[in-house]
């Protein structure tokens, strides 16, 4: 699964830390969905998508 969760965090101004931090997830989980090595769980993705004030399937892409 393609996502934008690095361009949405850097818009943010935000490290991964910081946005790991926030959600409650390691910093390594974050660079991990950035790199798309992982997928969130479903409650990441909606504490992300109300994070960044969009829907999820704006952040995270299918790659059909």
């Amino acid at each position: 699964m393609n996502n934008r969760v690095k361009e949405l965090r850097k818009g943010k101004g935000l490290t991964q830390e910081d946005l790991a931090e926030i959600i409650g997830v390691s910093r390594q989980t974050v660079n991990a969905i950035e790199k798309q090595k992982f997928d969130p769980s479903l409650n990441t993705a909606f504490k992300m998508a109300k994070l960044f004030e969009l829907p999820i399937e704006s952040i995270f892409l299918s790659e059909d």
